[in-house]
């Protein structure tokens, strides 16, 4: 008798295409252990992952809009080619804000970004009325990945097709799920310079041994170190950012009084999110003609016991 034939995980049977509540495209990726992540071709925004239980780790506010032209608030928005309200676009630029393109034939990326993991390639590219607002001609490419170990990768590559240089900042906006924002630490981010959002930018220097939360925490932390950790004690997990190309890291929580103000976040729905966003910002990226820049942030879960002593700061 032969002996049965070892099981292949197929990357195109891990990637089903859907609709979400709205109509809209969506992709689904599935790793072989359970684990599963959603993208949506609005934004190219990733507005699920689970790990291998089914347990969600990206927030989603329960009073999120889902229509155009508001964003969701949650998942992964991309913010591009502003970050904030500080350039000639609408708050955190509009490709959050644009149906994006499933492309079947993108430029190479590394082998090891295709290998044993579930993607999907997205295309965006600016429309008339993009150009009008920031004239800029260019090609966004993004994947987004799933590993067999429920490890999501995420890669944006900007190419300049302009026939002149151009600058923009960036960031992967991406809203974690916690138990309890009281019972959150962030760490290897300590001894760095940040500029705090809530004093004119003004620039401080980080003064705890990890980033605790008692009040509204909006700042971007300059130069950081390419691994972060985000430990949930509640529930015993702790969330591992690893980035390359994105020198920043945005820290958010816009805690009770600003919660209430806003219309698509329930009033005490901070208490179980928190923003940390891989991001250039401080320094703008300029491309000259025919130049790319690479963008990759990849989100990792691990029992609490993993500590940052583990990561190399």
């Amino acid at each position: 008798m032969g002996h049965p034939a070892a099981a292949v995980w197929d990357n195109k049977a891990a990637t089903e295409m859907t609709k979400d509540w709205n109509g809209i495209d969506q992709v689904v990726l599935r790793s072989p252990h359970g684990a599963s992540a959603r993208v949506s071709l609005y934004g190219g925004q990733v507005t699920s992952w689970r790990n291998d239980h089914g347990e969600e780790l990206l927030f989603t506010s329960s009073k999120a809009i889902f229509k155009a032209p508001k964003a969701m608030r949650g998942g992964i928005p991309i913010c591009f080619p502003q970050f904030g309200n500080g350039g000639s676009t609408e708050l955190h630029g509009f490709a959050r804000n644009k149906i994006w393109m499933i492309e079947d034939s993108p430029p190479p990326l590394h082998l090891n970004d295709s290998h044993g993991k579930s993607f999907v390639d997205l295309l965006l590219k600016p429309s008339d009325d993009d150009m009008k607002c920031w004239p800029h001609s260019f090609e966004f490419r993004l994947r987004v990945s799933l590993a067999a170990d429920g490890v999501l990768n995420m890669i944006s590559r900007i190419r300049n097709v302009n026939g002149k240089p151009f600058s923009f900042s960036f960031a992967y906006h991406t809203y974690f799920s916690v138990s309890d924002i009281s019972e959150v630490r962030i760490e290897g981010l300590e001894t760095l310079d940040y500029l705090d959002n809530l004093c004119q930018k003004e620039r401080f220097t980080e003064q705890g041994n990890a980033i605790t939360f008692e009040s509204e925490v909006d700042r971007v932390y300059v130069s950081a170190p390419n691994a972060i950790a985000i430990l949930d004690h509640e529930k015993k997990r702790t969330f591992v950012i690893r980035k390359e190309g994105l020198p920043d890291i945005v820290v958010w929580n816009p805690w009770e009084k600003k919660s209430r103000a806003m219309g698509d976040l329930g009033d005490e729905e901070y208490k179980q999110m928190v923003c940390v966003d891989g991001a250039a910002i401080v320094r703008p990226i300029t491309l000259k003609p025919g130049e790319e820049w690479t963008g990759r942030m990849q989100l990792k879960v691990v029992p609490s016991s993993f500590c940052s002593d583990h990561l190399g700061f």
